[in-house]
């Protein structure tokens, strides 16, 4: 069994940070991209940011020059920097991590329960 477990969310103000850690523990061997999507109210499910194995990372671009993802592979941890902050970032963010829990099983998405983020203008 795989748990991720967010933390670091909660209220912000606008032109403020906030910093998300996921850790990825229990039964993972591998682990290929992580990332983070959001979800407002009312709206669908959005890739926020995704970094690759290899460090490589895409946005949305509403959020490019302002989040920032990174990883420590060595932790199975994930974070997100998120730097000027605005009212529309408001969201539940939601971990995931596309790995598999052994060399011969398959590659699966996993999630976390996810987290409220609240930015005040």
């Amino acid at each position: 069994q795989v748990q991720l477990v967010e933390s670091g969310g909660g209220l912000g103000q606008a032109g403020g940070s906030l910093r998300l850690s996921c850790e990825a523990s229990g039964s993972i061997f591998s682990i290929n991209a992580m990332g983070w999507y959001r979800q407002a109210p009312g709206k669908q499910r959005e890739l926020v940011a995704r970094i690759s194995s290899g460090g490589s990372t895409n946005y949305v671009d509403s959020v490019k020059g302002r989040f920032t993802i990174s990883r420590d592979n060595a932790k199975n941890t994930v974070h997100l920097l998120m730097n000027s902050l605005k009212p529309e970032d408001t969201a539940v963010y939601y971990c995931n991590v596309f790995g598999r829990q052994s060399a011969l099983r398959s590659w699966n998405d996993y999630w976390g329960q996810g987290i409220q983020v609240t930015v005040s203008s």
